[in-house]
């Protein structure tokens, strides 16, 4: 007898373990599949990965928001690992990418979500939170500057502009023949970890990778730079917003982040990490994860 309610909660305690783990799901923009790994339960934040990277990289971080009563949605974006690659540089115009976004809120039942963004995803964030003020509730933003702060330093900043020259080079037609998963995951430092990068960009199409360079960074120098028509860089940003930034990072200066306030219409904070470089969701993972996590909690 003892014996059998034994085995009978260890099978219970097995199946609440199944329940528990995360959920691979996808949400359907037109003929788009996205694939995303939801997790836990509580208020939705949807989380979005960069170049090069997939949805694997937010991990620790939505452990932390699980742990926090949060439930988490963090998306393969379109061209990467498990979710749809579709042909030509339109299909990766941003109003395609806020779509992706607000197909992942749609599927998970919610009206809005936290939205969170790293690097590209970090892009579409902005641009969801400014085209799309209905999805989001509150906005965290890692490494990308405001699109008007970005402008700006792209116009007059010639640190940035050098700093641009590798997203020059993703635009010119036939650049992905230059990239290899290899490459492609040489910034991660844990081994245990490079692995399923590995994997997960040989699952990736590395032209519609470079195609979201190609629809949406500005194009010119100086004064003549130039964002994309279906880019906004003037609608306020509602949502109150956390930008937290590496400042070792090479590929985007610190000195875009300025003003941002300006153009945020509810509470913003600024968190400049010292040691942490591009990948600060990496570099600074227990301060980073904290920092959201107490922001959030602080906005309930």
């Amino acid at each position: 007898m003892i014996r059998t309610v034994i085995v009978a909660l260890a099978a219970l305690a097995l199946a609440g373990a199944a329940q528990a783990a995360p959920q691979d799901r996808y949400a359907e923009n037109g003929a788009v599949k996205i694939h995303y790994v939801a997790d836990g339960k509580g208020p939705l934040v949807v989380l979005l990965h960069g170049f090069p990277d997939y949805s694997a990289t937010w991990k620790p971080l939505t452990a932390a928001l699980n742990r926090a009563g949060f439930r988490t949605a963090a998306l393969d974006l379109r061209g990467y690992n498990l979710s749809d690659k579709p042909e030509g540089v339109a299909a990766y115009a941003m109003p395609n990418l806020i779509g992706d976004v607000a197909a992942v809120i749609a599927a998970e039942g919610g009206k809005d979500a936290v939205v969170v963004g790293h690097d590209w995803g970090a892009a579409i964030a902005w641009q969801v939170a400014m085209n799309r003020p209905d999805l989001v509730s509150r906005l965290v933003i890692m490494s990308v500057p405001h699109p008007a702060g970005f402008a700006r330093e792209m116009a007059t900043n010639k640190d940035q502009q050098a700093n641009s020259q590798y997203a020059r080079n993703f635009q010119q037609p036939g650049f992905e023949k230059n990239l290899t998963a290899e490459g492609l995951a040489g910034w991660v430092k844990d081994p245990a970890e490079k692995a399923g990068y590995i994997e997960a960009l040989k699952r990736s199409d590395f032209g519609a990778m470079l195609n979201y360079y190609r629809a949406n960074y500005p194009r010119g120098t100086g004064g003549e730079t130039a964002a994309p028509a279906t880019m906004a860089t003037s609608q306020p940003v509602k949502a109150p917003t956390l930008v937290i930034h590496g400042m070792k990072d090479t590929a985007l200066n610190a000195a875009g982040h300025a003003g941002t306030w300006d153009h945020v219409q509810a509470d913003t904070t600024l968190v400049m990490i010292p040691d942490a470089a591009h990948f600060v969701q990496h570099d600074a993972r227990e301060l980073v994860n904290r920092t959201v996590v107490d922001w959030l909690n602080a906005r309930r």
